[in-house]
């Protein structure tokens, strides 16, 4: 490469390095705490809401490691096995140590004039955290341990990316995967949860909120932190990756559909407490959360069965798994808020057009989304966040929407209308922040590592080429 191109390419990646860091130089420039900080507000901590959430947030763990590496892992060939439990368990190490070091405070402080988008370091290093910390639920007053909701938000915080990686399996530096997640948290997940999650909670409904939040859009579980937000990264991986060599000329199956099955099963286990913990507390919500992700994923597996066989005459054990999962996404945003018929009702709905993604556009825009991340996470998100606008209506079943202003926290509803527009509007700023800022970090990891291994490596296989050791041994 001439001295003047590569100077014109490091002038790219410093301007884009610069664009991304800009905010983490505004946020240490910002102020802790209002110098008239109001008086903290009693709270009352229920053992038994710490000890669900507790358990919640080992369920989540489960659902990451080892549900969503095997889930991941049987679908790949077997010579790519090992990668991608690797890549998941130690996403899963680096994220849970980020999340505690500055991780946390950006997602849940106040981030002063940058609120709407990103939190502060007032937390940073846990700073101010001990066991006496408390955080509030959704009912005025009532509280959890603060670690404990530390702990329950890191396992979220980490399995979202995970969900990537299943867009470009089987051609990614190892290394590549974990520069870019250690970013991709910080710019892209970090400020998402915040915008979507963060407000003064019920004793401060009115302090400022996150962007998202102050829409009035509502997301019970991550349908747009979580499945969108990874959903659309990992579309934009695959396609700046490039495809599998060998993609459509070679044979690509899973390779256990055992390992496939066992991993779903995992992950639907393992996302009561992912939907159910959500709530924060062990009460009617919580129960109500249960059974909607329960009865969603099997009707999302029934019907991308239904689906599958009028298609193609036969329904799979792919199939079935997918459908599961599809249904299991489209209920995370509704979990809280559904009625458990209008839950059935929308994993009926997902499936199809889950299907109809992963089966026809996929193939119509000849994209390598190796385990169909997009088109069941992403697609699947959606269809939840504008399905809970519809589903949350009391006329349908629905719980309503708590409105914090009156006093004894009665349930409203905007109307139809009204609602899907907020949850759009949430769903359309995910695409953007997640697609263009994730675009940008791949483009910096590329010129730093690059992303993608060599033709030989991919072709023998990444777990002895990058590990050095295989999954299995005859």
């Amino acid at each position: 490469m001439s001295i003047s191109k590569f100077s014109s390419t490091f002038a790219r990646v410093g301007a884009a390095s610069a664009a991304l860091l800009a905010p983490a130089v505004a946020f240490a420039q910002e102020t802790a705490a209002p110098a008239a900080a109001a008086a903290a507000p009693a709270f009352t901590m229920d053992k038994g809401d710490n000890t669900w959430m507790l358990v919640s947030s080992a369920l989540v763990l489960l659902m990451t490691i080892p549900g969503l590496a095997l889930f991941y892992g049987g679908l790949v060939r077997a010579k790519n096995m090992l990668s991608v439990l690797m890549q998941v368990f130690m996403i899963t190490a680096v994220v849970s140590l980020i999340w505690v070091t500055y991780g946390y405070s950006l997602a849940f402080t106040d981030g002063g004039s940058l609120n709407s988008f990103i939190g502060g370091f007032s937390k940073a290093f846990l700073a101010g955290v001990n066991t006496s910390s408390l955080a509030e639920t959704f009912s005025k007053g009532v509280a959890i341990p603060e670690y404990t909701f530390i702990v329950f938000q890191m396992t979220f915080a980490c399995i979202t990316p995970g969900l990537m990686v299943g867009a470009f399996a089987e051609r990614v530096k190892f290394s590549a995967v974990m520069l870019f997640v250690v970013l991709w948290v910080t710019f892209i997940y970090f400020p998402m949860a915040h915008m979507v999650w963060f407000w003064g909670g019920p004793s401060s409904y009115s302090a400022p909120a996150g962007l998202i939040f102050s829409y009035g859009a509502i997301d019970f579980a991550g349908g747009t932190v979580v499945h969108i937000n990874a959903g659309i990264a990992g579309l934009v991986g695959a396609i700046m990756l490039g495809k599998r060599t060998g993609y459509k000329k070679e044979i690509m199956a899973p390779h256990s559909m055992t390992l496939t099955m066992v991993g779903a099963s995992l992950l639907w286990v393992g996302w009561f407490g992912f939907n159910a913990g959500s709530n924060l507390e062990a009460n009617g919500y919580a129960s109500l959360a249960m059974i909607n992700t329960f009865v969603a994923t099997a009707a999302a597996a029934v019907s991308w069965c239904i689906v599958e066989s009028l298609a193609r005459g036969k329904a799979s054990m792919l199939g079935g798994a997918s459908g599961a999962v599809a249904g299991l996404v489209a209920i995370t945003p509704a979990a809280g808020f559904a009625g458990p018929m209008g839950s059935i009702v929308l994993g009926l709905v997902v499936s199809p057009i889950c299907y109809f993604f992963v089966d026809v556009v996929k193939n119509k825009f000849n994209y390598d989304d190796s385990l169909d991340v997009f088109g069941v996470h992403c697609i699947g998100g959606i269809i939840g966040a504008l399905g809970t606008g519809i589903l949350v209506n009391p006329a349908l079943g629905g719980a309503g929407i708590v409105d914090y202003s009156t006093a004894d926290f009665a349930a409203t509803y905007a109307g139809t209308a009204t609602q899907v527009l907020n949850q759009a509007k949430g769903v359309l700023t995910t695409l953007l922040w997640s697609g263009i800022g994730s675009a940008i970090l791949y483009k910096i990891v590329d010129v730093i590592i690059g992303l993608r291994v060599s033709v030989e490596a991919e072709r023998e296989g990444l777990d002895l080429a990058t590990h050095g050791e295989a999954a299995y041994h005859s």
